[in-house]
């Protein structure tokens, strides 16, 4: 059936009880009946009250969402919509596009901004409350709608779902999530500040019923009862990545599929490109039934394995706790290897909001009439039922049963755990308000009296008095630090804005709602010398370090570091308590840090706010670069198979920062070859990661493919001549490095299949050795001038010259590119010819 555009359903006057029939009737016709309670929700919607949406997981709270938008639309309102990650805003921009049109719809997530003057505009949570900050009452918003309001209670980030409660009392909200608990608080406090009707909608009826089970069976047997009796798809929760990689490796041993479907699963793998270690692990789960699922993984993995599930394909997939926001999967049976975790801290039982949050995914309207949440019980408790069991009724048998206790640490769990969490209510929501420089500043900027604007913030939030006052103290003495750095002034009597204080600084367009440090990169830049053979590492370097940290990377960075350190200390004969004391010294790589950490002392001083935001100097993206490896390569070397999504979203992040953030007049040649190779490397490990991103400005763009097709192939790597050429300059020079540093079995790993093993190496650098006392790594050596390429139809003839000490340049390797093959694998595939002086 042809799409019905919700804007032809806008009626002429937007009265409540047509706003409500348009919209019931444009459901009508996409084939969607309304639940009782969304009927609720919408009326009171299109009434103009605010509504809590308390309902259960698969219970259409998108719909009601849509409701409210359309509601404002027709009352020429401007709306918000928000929602806790940015993978989320990008992919309900998408659908809010599809349903209202790619005109009244736009984007803001803090790094990308899409058509934001449209009338309906998906943000992230910060992103509307630095919005509700700098404009407060004056916003030109009508309705806001907080989608996932649980995340309130986040310690880092709750304060962004609080402050437009407080700071937008003309704005309709529409607060929605299956784990509120009590909100009754919330429905006074809506009440009091909009001074609009507010409801709650809750509805203890899941449209898809839960059944709930405790099991004392190993997982194996539970699981195969659970295929046996076709509760398949089982979502199999772990609380780390590597036990779910490790469960799933485990259950290969189970034939879940038959003959016939395991080839439907390579109809519709088809040519996909399992290009890391992990994918190939990952290729051989899949084609058994089973899925991994967690947030360490290439967002391609992840749709493969969503596409199978969603297909019906796969029996199990093995994931984490993280699947409770944003997987769109369909998920019969929840099973959980625990009811404790690990959150950082310390180890602790779930709570009823986790619980619930997690449990709530099985069962999906339009898939199953009813969902299976089932439980094991501890691991040490089931093999003690097992070893009892064998002992039979024999008395004697029973008591010399040598009971398995817990593990150190563990913190125990069993079925009356189960039963509580079952009936508890999720937690009271927690108040998470704080006050940071970029607070201050925005409330300074916008007019009126901001002691004022300020006092009511900090005394009327949702905190407590103790932690108000607080609050206080900390904005005071902030205020201070603004005034005594010369930053704000306090006015001797009001302006014709009522401004009490006022800026002496212009903020920086969008001031709180793009990247926080971008500025100062900018000022940075300055310290740079652009004729300098490392400038182009050196930028990408000031850009690094205003990213936030993936700490699993420098965690590995660290690791190698040390383990480097200690090798060679213990080569050098160092002692034991000597290598401990040095080892304290030892850390992630970190350039510049000197110069950059001077660099922002200085510019905080005149730029308070960005205390808020400490600079991370590190080196990733430029790791990378300098070790001249492949994607795989790198995440081989610090041993991170399973976090690669990690380095890719990070390595995009770079691209994207490099991107938006230097001006074209910094942009040197080198610099941009580096920025188009960091650009294709995302792009030929996973392509969605940029081209979404790209997408964003084009939304009009219709892409068949993607109903089709799992994964939408690159383009071929050689089509990007720039990017290309740095591919096969690091090829060559990862060749250089290991060649200098006598690592003659690396080389022969690399080139070994066509010839050049690692005794053909040795024998060709030592004629070179015997001329020249070092081989050069640094810069020059690196460099575009040292090797010449003549390109041709199917292949390249290429010449990698060594920096020799004496600067005869004589020496080299030569190589052949071949363009075919570097298009299949995604990277520049090199063919060693010869190793000599010309």
């Amino acid at each position: 059936m042809e799409d019905v555009s919700l804007i032809d359903q806008l009626p002429p006057a937007p009265e409540p009880d047509s706003l409500f029939e348009a919209f019931a009737s444009w459901a009508e016709e996409r084939g969607l009946t309304l639940y009782q309670h969304q009927e609720e929700a919408l009326i009171e919607t299109v009434a103009g009250s605010n509504v809590i949406l308390n309902t259960p997981t698969g219970s259409g709270k998108s719909l009601v969402a849509a409701g409210a938008l359309f509601a404002a639309l027709a009352r020429d309102e401007c709306s918000f919509y928000t929602a806790p990650i940015k993978a989320l805003v990008s992919e309900k921009f998408f659908e809010l596009c599809a349903i209202f049109g790619t005109d009244n719809v736009g984007m803001m997530t803090g790094d990308a901004s899409v058509n934001a003057d449209a009338p309906i505009v998906c943000c992230t949570a910060e992103v509307l409350a630095n919005i509700a900050l700098r404009d407060g009452a004056d916003a030109d918003i009508g309705m806001v709608v907080m989608d996932e309001f649980h995340f309130y209670a986040e310690p880092d980030r709750g304060w962004a779902w609080q402050v437009p409660l407080l700071e937008l009392p003309q704005a309709q909200f529409l607060l929605m999530s299956a784990t509120l608990g009590d909100v009754s608080r919330f429905e006074k406090d809506l009440i009091r500040r909009t001074g609009r009707e507010t409801t709650v909608v809750s509805s203890a009826e899941r449209p898809v019923p839960l059944y709930y089970s405790y099991r004392t069976t190993p997982l194996h047997e539970t699981l195969e009862e659970l295929l046996q009796t076709r509760e398949a798809p089982v979502y199999i929760v772990h609380f780390t990545q590597a036990q779910a990689v490790e469960r799933a490796q485990s259950l290969t041993s189970i034939n879940m599929c038959t003959r016939a479907e395991k080839e439907e699963i390579a109809k519709e793998i088809g040519k996909f490109r399992f290009t890391t270690k992990f994918g190939r692990n990952l290729s051989r789960y899949v084609r058994h039934g089973i899925g991994v699922h967690h947030a360490g993984m290439l967002p391609k993995y992840r749709r493969l394995v969503e596409r199978l599930a969603q297909a019906g394909l796969l029996k199990v997939i093995c994931g984490t706790d993280t699947l409770g926001v944003g997987v769109n999967v369909p998920i019969r049976t929840v099973l959980f290897t625990a009811l404790s975790k690990y959150d950082g801290t310390r180890v602790r039982r779930l709570t009823a909001r986790e619980f619930h949050q997690i449990a709530g995914r099985a069962g999906r309207a339009g898939f199953d009439t009813v969902g299976n949440v089932v439980a094991q019980a501890p691991e040490h408790v089931i093999e003690n039922e097992k070893a009892l069991a064998k002992a039979g009724d024999d008395a004697k048998k029973r008591r010399k049963v040598v009971r398995k206790k817990a593990p150190d640490g563990f913190v125990s769990w069993d079925q009356s755990t189960f039963e509580k969490l079952i009936a508890a209510e999720p937690e009271p929501l927690k108040s998470r308000f704080r006050v940071s420089n970029a607070m201050l500043l925005s409330v300074i900027a916008r007019p009126g009296d901001c002691f004022a604007a300020m006092r009511h913030l900090l005394t009327d939030n949702h905190d407590d008095r103790p932690t108000q006052r607080r609050h206080i103290s900390e904005a005071i003495a902030m205020y201070r630090s603004l005034l005594d750095g010369g930053i704000v002034e306090k006015l001797p009597e009001p302006d014709e804005e009522g401004r009490t204080a006022r800026l002496t600084v212009d903020l920086q367009p969008d001031f709180a709602l793009n990247q926080p440090l971008s500025t100062f990169a900018l000022a940075a830049l300055d310290l740079l010398d652009p004729q300098s053979s490392s400038y182009p590492l050196d930028v990408l370097t000031v850009v690094e370090s205003t990213l936030d940290d993936p700490r699993q990377i420098l965690g590995a960075q660290l690791n190698k570091a040390r383990g480097e350190a200690i090798a060679q200390m213990k080569a050098d004969g160092v002692e034991y308590e000597e290598r401990m004391e040095r080892l304290e010294e030892v850390e992630y790589p970190k350039p510049l840090e000197e110069l950059l950490d001077h660099a922002y002392d200085v510019y905080r001083r005149s730029h308070p706010w960005v205390g808020d935001h400490p600079l991370r100097p590190k080196s990733v993206a430029r790791d990378l670069f300098e070790r001249a490896m492949t994607f795989t390569d790198y995440v081989g070397f610090y041993e991170l198979a399973r976090s690669e999504g990690l380095v890719l979203r990070y390595m995009a992040s770079a691209y994207k920062a490099l991107s938006q953030t230097v001006p074209e007049d910094a942009k040197t040649e080198e610099l941009r070859d580096l920025i188009e190779w960091l650009g294709e490397l995302v792009r030929q490990v996973d392509s969605s990661l940029l081209d979404e991103w790209e997408q964003l400005t084009n939304p009009d763009e219709d892409e068949d493919s993607t109903e089709t097709q799992i994964e939408e192939r690159p383009k071929p790597v050689s089509a990007n001549p720039r990017a290309f050429r740095v591919l096969v300059r690091n090829e060559l020079f990862r060749r250089v490095e290991l060649a200098a540093r006598h690592r003659y079995d690396e080389l022969g790993a690399l080139d070994g299949d066509e010839g050049w093993d690692a005794e053909e190496w040795e024998e060709a650098m030592e004629a070179y050795y015997d001329e020249h006392d070092e081989l050069g790594i640094g810069p020059d050596a690196r460099g575009p001038k040292m090797l010449l390429i003549e390109e041709g139809n199917g292949n390249w003839q290429v010449r990698q010259i060594f920096d020799d000490p004496e600067d005869d340049h004589d020496w080299g390797i030569s190589a052949e590119i071949d363009l075919a093959a570097s298009d299949e694998a995604g990277r520049a595939v090199v063919r060693v010819l010869d190793v000599n002086r010309m």
